[in-house]
């Protein structure tokens, strides 16, 4: 199903969903496609602003280039190109928070504007950051506007590319910003029914003061914070009871639906009692990085006995020197004593770790992994101590012991929650 069928049939009544996977790394990319090619469904890959912009973002890729990525990565795995939904997420000025209004705000139209001439249809209009000299936080007021511009830019470059039948808005935002929290939680509190109505109403007002007063139908998705989200230590769990006046919001919106970011590490329960109360949008970044390192940590264990010392890739001791050695990434987030740290590092909910992976020594010493790993047969008591899933699945015959396929089925791993909530009725299963 497209995208705009499945929010169309949620709104209809179906339980159905779609999740959308918010990651750049080749592994969970292929993981993700792989995994809907099983499933016979659609998969909507979102890179966000801080990965993927214009000027390269963290990753060195402009959107064309991640898109090429995504479709290279699908042809190899016999998933259609019409079965990829490309989405830019917090698109807006957060690169940019630090200069001028008129400055980060150019940039930010640009940056739509580069997504929506390189054919995605899923757009994040977020332009909830405060720059300098703004009030903080923002006002609602002054993100619809700022939102309004973003569109019109987003929309002009739609029409060219080919695609404005297809695009669809996401309006709002969460708690934390793109990233992550820099503190640990307390409690989280959803977003008030009052509120979400009034980011309705300005966002409304102020696409109509630019023209687009049409638009609407378009707007397909409100991000709210339905109180779900984790930091490097602790998760909170969603509770249907906290949102029910929220979930009033959208009735009589018949083209929008909910949004949830930071839903990673919800129970699989979580998971399909948020679709159900309408959060048809399920967002996961950093938990299929999380599962990636659960997989190449447990390969670097089995390579520890079976590889001779000298050999051996020595993964994650590059990994710890790597981040001690340019710790910019983590160190305003992991607190505490020197063990403290060591343990965020390596284990984080939040997988600060996942920034350090296109590091050329970090490949490197990835690679030399899978090789060794692919010279030799694991023997299956070793694949039962560090995957035991994975363990289970090559005993049934339906998974190959080789190190690539058990680390991406370990990745699928934290997608098959999300699968089985957004699709409870799908017969591949």
């Amino acid at each position: 199903m497209k995208y705009s069928d499945i929010i169309a049939a949620h709104k209809a009544g179906q339980t159905i969903g779609i999740y959308s996977i918010c990651s750049a790394d080749p592994t969970v990319l292929r993981a993700s496609i792989r995994h809907a090619a099983a499933d016979g469904t659609s998969v909507l890959i979102e890179a966000t602003s801080n990965q993927v912009d214009q000027f390269g973002g963290y990753t060195g890729m402009t959107p064309p280039d991640f898109r090429e990525l995504v479709y290279q990565i699908a042809d190899e795995e016999g998933l259609s190109r019409e079965d990829i939904i490309l989405g830019g997420d917090h698109l807006g000025p957060n690169r940019w928070q630090k200069e001028d209004p008129q400055s980060a705000m150019e940039k930010a139209v640009d940056l739509v504007r580069a997504y929506a001439a390189a054919g995605y249809t899923k757009i994040h209009l977020d332009c909830s950051f405060s720059c300098k000299g703004d009030p903080f936080p923002i006002t609602d007021e002054i993100a619809a506007a700022r939102a309004a511009q973003m569109l019109k830019a987003s929309e002009e470059a739609a029409a060219e590319a080919g695609t404005s039948e297809q695009i669809r808005y996401v309006i709002g935002t969460e708690v934390p910003v793109p990233g992550g929290h820099q503190e640990e939680l307390g409690e989280i509190t959803p977003t008030s029914a009052e509120a979400a109505k009034t980011t309705l109403a300005k966002h409304r007002e102020a696409f109509e003061k630019v023209g687009l007063s049409n638009i609407w139908p378009k707007i397909s998705a409100l991000v709210v914070q339905p109180a779900v989200e984790f930091d490097h230590l602790k998760v909170v769990d969603y509770k249907t009871e906290g949102t029910r006046e929220l979930r009033t919001v959208l009735d009589d919106e018949p083209t929008l639906v909910f949004e949830a970011h930071s839903t990673d590490y919800q129970t699989p329960q979580n998971l399909a009692q948020l679709v159900k109360d309408h959060w048809a949008i399920l967002k996961v970044g950093p938990g299929l990085t999380f599962n990636l390192r659960e997989g190449l940590f447990a390969l670097a264990h089995i390579e520890d006995e079976l590889i001779d010392p000298e050999k051996r890739s020595n993964l994650r001791e590059v990994v710890e020197t790597r981040m001690v050695e340019e710790p910019s990434r983590w160190e305003i987030y992991y607190t505490g004593d020197e063990d403290e740290q060591r343990i965020a590092r390596r284990y984080s909910y939040s997988d600060r770790m996942r920034y350090y992976w296109p590091d050329e020594q970090l490949k490197s010493a990835r690679a030399k992994l899978m090789e060794n790993l692919a010279n030799v047969e694991i023997p299956l008591p070793l694949l039962s101590q560090y995957l035991p899933l994975q363990y289970e699945r090559v005993r049934e015959g339906i998974l190959e012991a080789t190190p690539e396929a058990l680390l991406i089925d370990r990745v699928r791993d934290s997608i098959r929650p999300y699968a089985a909530a957004c699709y409870p009725d799908n017969e591949t299963r």
